[in-house]
């Protein structure tokens, strides 16, 4: 097995999940707005099993998952916790590593702070 070199592309999917669909809308709409993400995929139906607050817990949830620079991330992380309900709202980024250069590049063009 040959190891290959991992690309730094700055870029990352951030993965959130909010309570329902409308405030996975409303955080999808103002990361988009705000060119924080270029695009929020809303994937509603999954189930969370967790702990908080010493109790056991299942709730259904929506997926939240945002294409973005890196250096997005902490404002993304403001606004998220600023519009979310949740006391400590799941917000974490996983890098890209590669994928298909014109679709990376949207993303980048996407994400800067000019005017479109």
């Amino acid at each position: 097995m040959v190891d290959t070199p991992v690309a730094d592309t700055g870029l990352c999917l951030v993965y959130m999940t909010a309570p329902d669909i409308e405030m996975a809308r409303q955080i999808g709409k103002s990361l988009v707005n705000a060119r924080l993400a270029a695009c929020v995929n809303l994937i509603p139906g999954m189930r969370s099993i967790y702990r908080w607050e010493n109790e056991d817990c299942e709730d259904s949830e929506v997926v939240i998952i945002a294409k973005t620079r890196r250096e997005r991330l902490d404002g993304i992380t403001a606004t998220v916790t600023k519009i979310h309900k949740y006391d400590c709202p799941c917000v974490v980024a996983v890098p890209i590593e590669a994928g298909h250069q014109a679709f990376l590049n949207w993303i980048k063009c996407e994400t800067v702070d000019e005017l479109r």
